[in-house]
C-alpha cells in the first residue's frame, strides 16, 4: 500500500478475494460457446484464445518466480544482498490482478469497441515492424516521462512507493502496482495493439506476442539475480543502450532517482539519468559466486500439492502453513500440473536448494530431495534415497557447511538409523550430521505444564519417543502407555534402571497430556478427556481429525530470532517465523560449534541443548487455546 493511497488505489474485485477469476467467467463462456456453435468462418479464433492465453501468462510468470527464488537461494550473480521478509510478500500477492485486467480489456475493447478486433489474421510481418517501431518511439519516450512524473512526491505518496516498497525485487514486483497506475500502463501499452488493429497490420501472433515480450522482460528485470551475458554487450556495442539488465533496474529500486526506462536505457542515457555505477554493478554481480556455507537443513517434498508450499512454489501459498493453504480451491484445478510437477521430480529425483537465511554471521541453507513421503515409505526406494542423502551431506562437506541437519523423513529409523548410517559409512566426515532429536525432546518436556503427574504416551515410538519418557521418568512424572507391547518397549529401553517404576499401563483415558505419534488412532482420540492436550513428538502431525473440546500442540518447534534474515516462507505447517526443533537442532549445533555427531541412537545433554537455544534467541512456543 502506498504511504498515502490514491483514488482508485484498490482493485474492484479485491472483495471476491480468491474467486476475483469469476469476473471473466461470463466472456469466457461466451466465447467459447460462440467458437463451437458459428462456422468455421464466423468463428472469431483470437476472441477463444484469451482465455487460454491468459493461461499462458499466469504460468510464464510463475516460471520466473521459481527461477529467480532458486537463483537467488543459491547466491551466484545475486544483485541486492539484503533480505525477503512476508510483508513484502504479503503486498506482492495480487500480482494476478493485472492479468485478469488485460483479460477484460481483451474481451471488451477488441472483442466489442474496437473496428477489425475481431477475425484478426495468426500473422503479419508488416504489424511486426510497426509494433517494433511504436514500441521502441513513442511507447518507451511516454513510459520514461510517465515514470518519472510517477516520482514526483505527490504521485509518489499515493501511488509509485506501494511499487518501490520492495526494495529487493522479485518478478511478481513489475507488476505490483495500484490499480490506477495499472490502467495507465494499459493505455500506454494498448496504443500500438490498437494502432496496428486499425491499420490492418494486427494479428493474433502479434498481440500475444507483445503482451508475452512485456511480460518477458517486466519479470527479466526485476530478478535479483544478473544473468545477460557480457558477450551480448561485445558483440553489439550498441545493446546497451536497447535493452536493460536486471543490475541496470535494480539500480532504480535502491537509489530512486535514476534508470527509469522501461526497458530500452536509451531515454536515460538522452536525459542523464543512468546511475553512474550501473556498468560496475553489472560486472560485480556477474562474478558474484554461490554463497558460502554453515549450515545445511536438508528436507524434502511431502504430498504431491506441497510442491507448491514450497519456497519456489507459488508464494502467497508459501507463506501460510500447509494446512491453513490445503482447503484452497484452485489447487484441485492445478492436477495437471501436479502431474507434471510429479513425473518431472519422480525422474530427475535430485536435491535442490529451496531457501537461504542468515542468523548474525551464520549463513543457513535449506536443501529439498524431490522425493515424497510415498517414497520413504516403500523399501524400494531406500537405497535411492540414502544415495540422494549421502550425497547432499557431501556436497555440503565440500561446499564449507560445518552442519548439516536432517529433516523429516531423512532420518528414518528403517532408512538410516536416525542418520547414524553416513557417520558410520564415511568416519572420516569433517561436516557434522545431527539430527536434532535432542532439541526435540528438550522442546517436548518444556511443553509439558507445571504441576502434571501422567502423561499418556501413544503412537509409534521413535528414538524422541524413547528420550522424552525417560527424561519425565526421571522427574518423577509418570508415564502411562495404552497398550502392553509399547510399555514393554518402553521398560527395556530403560536398561533396568529404576527410574522404570514411573512407567505404567492403563486404559482409564483420564490423563490430560497426551504425547502422541504416528498410530495414533480416531478411536484413541475420541476416548480421552474433555480438554486434554494432545503434544505430537512425531516429526508429523498425528491426528488428522481434531477434536474440538480439546487442545493440540504443533510439532516439536520454537520461534525463531528477530535476528534470523529472510524468512518468507512457512516451514510445512508450522506458523510463520517458527522452526522445527530438528531444524533449529543443527543451527544451535553450529553456533556453539559442538565438535561431535548428533545422530543415529545417541541424544546429547538435553538441559544443555536447551539452555543453549534459548541463549541465541529461540523462544518456546505458547499452549494452544482450544482447537
Amino acid at each position: 500500500m502506498a504511504s498515502k493511497p490514491g483514488i482508485l488505489t484498490d482493485w474492484p474485485w479485491t472483495p471476491l478475494g480468491n474467486f476475483k477469476y469469476i469476473v471473466l467467467a461470463p466472456w469466457i463462456i461466451h466465447s467459447t460457446y460462440s467458437f463451437m456453435v458459428k462456422d468455421e468462418k464466423e468463428r472469431d479464433l483470437f476472441n477463444f484464445l484469451i482465455f487460454p492465453f491468459l493461461l499462458w501468462r499466469m504460468l510464464h510468470n510463475q516460471i520466473w518466480i521459481s527461477l529467480s527464488r532458486y537463483r537467488t537461494a543459491k547466491g551466484r550473480n545475486r544483485i541486492v544482498d539484503k533480505p525477503i521478509e512476508f510483508e513484502q510478500v504479503d503486498r506482492e500477492r495480487n500480482w494476478d490482478d493485472q492479468i485478469i485486467l488485460s483479460g477484460i480489456l481483451f474481451y471488451v475493447v477488441f472483442g466489442k469497441m474496437l473496428p477489425g478486433g475481431t477475425q484478426l489474421p495468426i500473422w503479419r510481418l508488416d504489424g511486426v515492424i510497426l509494433m517494433a517501431l511504436l514500441h521502441a518511439g513513442p511507447v518507451e519516450f511516454v513510459y520514461y516521462w510517465f515514470h518519472r512524473a510517477l516520482h514526483h512526491h505527490y504521485l509518489y505518496s499515493r501511488y509509485h512507493s506501494h511499487h518501490h516498497s520492495s526494495i529487493v525485487t522479485e518478478p511478481i514486483t513489475s507488476v505490483t502496482h495500484p490499480f490506477a497506475e495499472h490502467i495507465a500502463y494499459f493505455v500506454l501499452f494498448a496504443t500500438p495493439l490498437i494502432t496496428t488493429v486499425l491499420t490492418g497490420a494486427g494479428s493474433i501472433v502479434l498481440a500475444f506476442g507483445y503482451i508475452t515480450c512485456i511480460d518477458l522482460m517486466n519479470n527479466m528485470g526485476h530478478c535479483n539475480f544478473e544473468f545477460i551475458p557480457k558477450w551480448f554487450f561485445t558483440i553489439f556495442p550498441p545493446l546497451k543502450y536497447l535493452m536493460y539488465t536486471p543490475s541496470f533496474h535494480s539500480l532504480h529500486h535502491t537509489q530512486f532517482r535514476a534508470n527509469y526506462s522501461l526497458f530500452m536505457p536509451l531515454y536515460d542515457y538522452l536525459f542523464s539519468t543512468v546511475d553512474k555505477t550501473s556498468y560496475t554493478l553489472y560486472e560485480t554481480s556477474l562474478k558474484k559466486q554461490d554463497d558460502s556455507l554453515d549450515v545445511v537443513y536438508l528436507t524434502h517434498l511431502t504430498t504431491p500439492e506441497s510442491i507448491y508450499h514450497m519456497r519456489l512454489g507459488l508464494a502467497s501459498l508459501a507463506s501460510k502453513p500447509h494446512h491453513h493453504a490445503s482447503s484452497e480451491w484452485y489447487k484441485w484445478l492445478l492436477w495437471p500440473v501436479t502431474l507434471l510437477s510429479m513425473m518431472i521430480t519422480w525422474i530427475y529425483g535430485r536435491t535442490v536448494v529451496v531457501e537461504r537465511n542468515r542468523l548474525n554471521k551464520l549463513k543457513l541453507q535449506t536443501w529439498a530431495i524431490s522425493k515424497y513421503n510415498m517414497q520413504y515409505f516403500s523399501q524400494r526406494q531406500n537405497e535411492s534415497i540414502n544415495r540422494l542423502i549421502e550425497e547432499a551431506i557431501l556436497e555440503a562437506e565440500e561446499k564449507g557447511a560445518r552442519v548439516i541437519s536432517l529433516g523429516l523423513l531423512n532420518q528414518g529409523e528403517e532408512l538410516n538409523r536416525y542418520g547414524g548410517l553416513f557417520v558410520h559409512k564415511n568416519p572420516q566426515l569433517k561436516i557434522k550430521v545431527v539430527d536434532g532429536g535432542s532439541l526435540a525432546v528438550a522442546v517436548l518436556i518444556n511443553s509439558i505444564p507445571d504441576g502434571t503427574t501422567q502423561v499418556v504416551i501413544r503412537g509409534i515410538l521413535t528414538k524422541v519417543a524413547y528420550a522424552t519418557a525417560f527424561a519425565l521418568c526421571q522427574k518423577g512424572i509418570q508415564v502411562v502407555t495404552l497398550r502392553e507391547d509399547e510399555h514393554g518397549k518402553l521398560i527395556r529401553s530403560f536398561g533396568g534402571k529404576s527410574d522404570s517404576k514411573n512407567l505404567l499401563v492403563s486404559r482409564s483415558y483420564c490423563q490430560k497430556i497426551w504425547l502422541v505419534g504416528n498410530g495414533l488412532t480416531e478411536e484413541e482420540q475420541s476416548k480421552a478427556e474433555r480438554g486434554t492436550m494432545f503434544v505430537p513428538f512425531s516429526q508429523f502431525p498425528p491426528a488428522k481429525k481434531r477434536r474440538k473440546d480439546c487442545t493440540y500442540h504443533l510439532t516439536p518447534a520454537m520461534a525463531t530470532p528477530a535476528a534470523l534474515e529472510n524468512v518468507d516462507s512457512c516451514e510445512n505447517w508450522l506458523p510463520r517465523r517458527v522452526m522445527s526443533a530438528w531444524r533449529i537442532g543443527g543451527i544451535v549445533h553450529a553456533l556453539e560449534g559442538w565438535n561431535e555427531h548428533e545422530c543415529g541412537y545417541t541424544i546429547s545433554n538435553v538441559d544443555t541443548v536447551w539452555d543453549a537455544a534459548l541463549r541465541h534467541g529461540f523462544l518456546p512456543l505458547t499452549v494452544p487455546t482450544q482447537s
